[in-house]
């Protein structure tokens, strides 16, 4: 088993006598989910809300991955669809497909709140600095910027999205500074 765990168990935390999880301070905490049947994550501190799909208005000429904004407590938010940025085979959305909510900083470290289109989520886990391992080099041809690195859990590979460089890309000019 790789040194990255789920939350609840004791490779990298440690239960205090309240029973709350102390975090080692040489991991980070990564909300996964499923896009698929891969397995991708991102920073947790980044994500703010995770709900239900629900529709959004669709807005006119852009990509197809755009599937519209929402209006999230009085925030216009755009909504990526992540299978369509990544190319791959659209699915109808059924009872586990999810927005998740993320704050994305833009080269100017200017903030925007962005959701992204889910097949489902998955867990928690925390994965230690040194077991994220960088993405493999494609050549020129394949752009691998999105990708923070690779982390193995449970005998399985793990995605860790870089999500500004995903979101910020110049293909992504949506979305109003916040």
């Amino acid at each position: 088993m790789g040194a990255a765990q789920p939350l609840g168990t004791t490779a990298t935390q440690a239960a205090d006598a309240s029973g709350a999880f102390e975090v080692n301070a040489n991991s980070d905490q990564y909300l996964t989910f499923i896009l698929n049947g891969e397995e991708y994550g991102v920073d947790i501190l980044r994500v703010q809300e995770i709900k239900g799909w629900d529709g959004a208005t669709p807005i006119p000429n852009t990509p197809d991955y755009v599937r519209g904004v929402i209006n999230l407590r009085g925030t216009i938010v755009p909504i990526i669809d992540l299978r369509a940025r990544f190319g791959l085979e659209r699915i109808a959305y059924g009872p586990t497909t999810v927005v998740v909510v993320l704050k994305v900083i833009n080269k100017n470290n200017n903030s925007r709140t962005m959701g992204i289109v889910v097949d489902a989520v998955s867990e928690v886990y925390n994965v230690a600095q040194q077991d994220l391992k960088p993405a493999p080099e494609f050549g020129g041809t394949v752009r691998v910027d999105f990708v923070r690195g690779l982390a193995t859990v449970d005998k399985k590979m793990v995605i860790i999205l870089a999500i500004d460089e995903l979101l910020n890309s110049d293909a992504m000019s949506i979305g109003a500074a916040e």
